[in-house]
């Protein structure tokens, strides 16, 4: 019994850790697109105070053509982190199925327990009166 409770204990610290890297990954992933987003005005600015909007010029702006591989690596990181993020919902699922079987062995450990005494009448007890009258 007392190791069923801890491994109670353990099965839930796990989902709550899958939890919080789910929260961890989403987090990062709104960050870098509020970024990229601030990264994206900024280009539009630069192009606009230059007049270049080719970045192939040769008088592009140096800050925006640095904003731009910023930008592109910040979209990028993103999209590893949304795989990652897909993965890290998946293993979250299983630690809660993990969880939520060991919980249902503790509660039917738990009835069992409260049963123990108590006698069961089966079928075969039914037919037969002289067993019947043992138990009333």
């Amino acid at each position: 019994m007392k190791s069923r409770e801890t491994l109670i204990r353990l099965k839930k610290f796990q989902v709550e850790e899958r939890r919080r890297t789910v929260a961890q990954i989403e987090s990062m992933i709104s960050g870098f697109e509020r970024i990229s987003a601030g990264l994206e005005r900024d280009i539009k600015i630069e192009q606009d105070r230059s007049g270049i909007h080719d970045p192939a010029h040769f008088a592009y702006p140096t800050y925006a053509k640095a904003a731009i591989q910023r930008r592109d690596n910040l979209k990028r990181s993103a999209h590893d982190l949304k795989i990652q993020l897909e993965d890290a919902k998946a293993a979250l699922g299983e630690a809660f199925e993990e969880m939520r079987k060991v919980e249902l062995l503790g509660e039917r450990d738990q009835i069992r327990e409260r049963n123990r005494g108590i006698p069961i009448l089966r079928l075969s007890d039914r037919l037969l009166p002289s067993r019947v009258a043992r138990w009333t």
